[in-house]
């Protein structure tokens, strides 16, 4: 019989790496799954990580719940299979690729090809994958990473495209001109569930402004607007006020240019603009730099009796025909802040597109190079050559690089400028919270994009009924953090006008009438065989034809009436990736089948709290919207791993732990341990590396 190792002293790190050892010479998970073959099953979901970067110790914690879930499950009788896998497409890649040749995004096909640029992509995404695997090794995490899913691969984008395409069949799949979040540092838009990461909200101290609007016809009255953003202000094209606030118009001074004006805002916003010491005051007394200002009530109105009288253009860089400088009414109007009179741009909002849609009015856009309309700012955040006082300014001043950026920000000269022309009321800081790139830290702009949407509204109440259904751990997070997620449900942008991604399989006639979704290899070659007899092409793809960008581009296909017809350049949110997983890691429906039906649902998914908004959500929403049933039956959203003091960890800060030296110190157990006993799995942990010792 074999004797067991000896240790005279409990050396628990050299414990584990014998054990460790053991299992690897042994092939011990591989026995442990191979002998429950015919045993009832039990499936589990990696979420796949990006080997872009270096592991952390919360990905120790993450994984440590997951595992002790599976070795239970195992020890049952169950037959526990776990494919690992790897994310490998999108921004993080991407930005760490620009960084490395010195690029920006308007770079790519002009200093470096999309081709050299996608290569690096795919060299660079696998360069931290030997440290993910010896980590993995060394925390004693049973996975299967010798034939894991990887996201770049041809089948697994095949897979993705079958999807697309029983989405698109569905009418779920749509294309539309929107306000979205688009991140300028990033160059491409955003989803709400990425606008919705943790920390993408950062408190903000910026420069707002209470603009005033001449009234037609008057000469020195006045609507006010507050706006946080005084960069839009050359995109004014409308005002908004609700139908049935009280307005008031009141006779008093500017402060910074002395002159008699007449301004008219909501009646419960006054004594916020107005001192109340100076209500006794008389007008006829003023003197120019009184700190005192008087003013009079001399008039009031309803909302409504406001809507349709005409404004002068504030900043008219780019003349607007009528109904442009108009009030209207908008439902969305309060007096909680500002004046109760909203300024409307229709390129810069949401709500302002829309009110402007139903108002008919335009908004303010130029001509590019090809002739199309765009906004007064470019997609790298920048005023176009027709605002000629600030050409070629950022509109925030986080997009400088840090040598270049200007000491005085771009809403702090359009503040000035408005000034000067009697056309500021109050200039302030404001601190509030506000978006930002939840890649880059970089704050993003809301901005007109024409881009394709899944219309996940349309399964809003389903997506919620079998949200219920799922034994959430804790339940507060399904009911709450999950739950009111889609309770306030909006469309899924899809479009990501990056290079390293899944190509969008769609493809447009030249006339815009006639579209094609293409859901698989064997279809895209029966395309290409209808476009070479129409003369449109020369050649067959290839048997390893890769379905990447650029060479997916040059595919032209022929539509039905025999046009030409070109891809839509977009790639996909690389989230739906990651939730296409349950399929694509079998190459369903094109192989597999009988292996997924038997792994799907799956019996239990454990990641952080903060995938409540990514994987959680894009595995669920395909789910019910392609088979209307649940993509997991249970599910753990694990805390944060703070430092001791409670602060997230941060290699800038200093207060990060290395999960590599503290299992090479402690060992794989006592390290396990200490993080899934020290609190509940779903509360954050201060992690304390004495305690690690403690526990030993």
């Amino acid at each position: 019989m074999k004797k067991y190792t000896e240790y005279k002293q409990p050396e628990f790190a050299k414990v584990g790496k014998d054990i460790l050892e053991f299992w690897k010479e042994n092939k011990i998970f591989e026995k442990s799954v191979d002998e429950k073959e015919g045993n009832p099953t039990f499936t589990f979901f990696e979420g796949p990580p990006s080997a872009n970067g270096t592991p952390g110790i919360h990905h120790v914690m993450a994984r440590t719940v997951k595992d002790i879930f599976c070795r239970y499950k195992t020890q049952k009788g169950f037959q526990v299979k776990r494919k690992g896998g790897w994310d490998t497409h999108g921004l993080p890649v991407e930005l760490q690729v620009e960084k490395e040749l010195g690029i920006k995004k308007e770079d790519i096909g002009v200093k470096v090809s999309v081709d050299e640029y996608n290569q690096k992509c795919r060299e660079t995404v696998m360069r931290f994958k030997d440290q993910w695997d010896d980590l993995t090794e060394k925390m004693g995490y049973w996975v299967d990473l010798d034939n894991p899913y990887i996201t770049f691969e041809r089948d697994y984008i095949e897979t993705l495209w079958s999807l697309l395409k029983k989405l698109y069949d569905k009418d779920l799949l749509y294309k539309g001109y929107t306000i979205q979040p688009y991140s300028p540092a990033a160059g491409t838009g955003l989803s709400s569930h990425e606008l919705n990461q943790p920390g993408t909200y950062k408190d903000v101290k910026d420069t707002t402004i209470t603009a005033m609007f001449k009234i037609e016809g008057t000469e020195n009255d006045f609507f006010m607007a507050w706006t946080t953003t005084p960069w839009t202000l050359p995109a004014n094209n409308g005002l908004a006020v609700g139908a049935n606030i009280d307005y008031v118009k009141v006779k008093t001074f500017n402060q910074y240019t002395f002159q008699p004006i007449n301004v008219i805002l909501a009646k419960d916003r006054v004594n916020y603009y107005f001192n109340a010491k100076a209500k006794e005051l008389k007008l006829e007394d003023y003197k120019e730099g009184d700190k005192l200002i008087p003013f009079e009530v001399v008039e009031s109105f309803k909302g409504k009796e406001l809507a349709g009288m005409s404004y002068e253009q504030l900043m008219p860089y780019i003349p607007l025909p009528k109904p442009a400088f108009t009030v209207v009414v908008g439902d969305f109007v309060t007096t909680e802040d500002g004046t109760g009179i909203v300024h409307i741009s229709k390129t810069f909002g949401a709500d302002d597109f829309r009110t402007s849609v139903q108002n008919n009015m335009p908004g303010v856009f130029v001509k590019d190079e090809e002739g199309k309309d765009v906004p007064i700012v470019d997609k790298q955040g920048r005023y176009v050559k027709e605002i000629t006082d600030f050409a070629g300014m950022y509109v925030k001043n986080e997009y400088y690089k840090e040598e270049e950026m200007p000491e005085k920000s771009l809403d702090v000269l359009i503040s000035i400028k408005l000034k000067e022309e009697n056309r500021a009321f109050r200039v302030e800081k404001y601190e509030h919270t506000y978006p930002h790139c939840w890649r880059t830290d970089k704050p993003v702009l809301y901005y007109p994009l024409d881009s394709w949407f899944i219309k996940t509204t349309a399964y809003k109440d389903k997506l919620v009924e079998l949200n219920k259904t799922i034994n959430w751990k804790p339940a507060s997070t399904g009911e709450g953090r999950f739950g009111n997620w889609l309770e306030n449900l909006v469309d899924w942008n899809l479009s990501r006008s990056r290079y390293w991604g899944t190509p969008l399989p769609i493809w447009v006639s030249e006339d815009k009438s006639e579209q094609k979704c293409i859901g698989s290899i064997a279809e895209l070659k029966e395309e290409v065989q209808k476009s070479i007899d129409a003369g449109f092409m020369t050649e067959q793809i290839g048997e390893d034809f890769d379905l990447h960008r650029p060479y997916v581009d040059d595919i032209v296909l022929v539509s039905d009436s025999g046009q030409k017809m070109f891809r839509e350049l977009d790639l996909i949110d690389v989230w739906f990736d990651s939730g296409a997983m349950p399929y694509a890691q079998w190459h369903y429906p094109f192989e597999n089948g009988d292996i997924f039906e038997k792994n799907f649902p799956a019996d239990f998914i454990a990641e952080g709290v903060d995938q409540t908004r990514g994987w959680f959500f894009t595995l669920h929403a395909l789910a019910v919207m392609l088979h209307e049933d649940v993509a997991f039956k249970n599910v753990i959203a694990n805390g944060l791993v703070l430092d001791k003091n409670g602060n997230k960890m941060s290699k800038r800060l200093g207060n990060a732990v290395d999960p590599f030296k503290t299992i090479g110190e402690y060992g794989p157990d006592a390290t396990r341990w200490y993080m899934i006993s020290n609190a509940n799995p779903w509360d954050n942990l201060k992690f304390n590396i004495e305690g690690v010792g403690e526990v030993q």
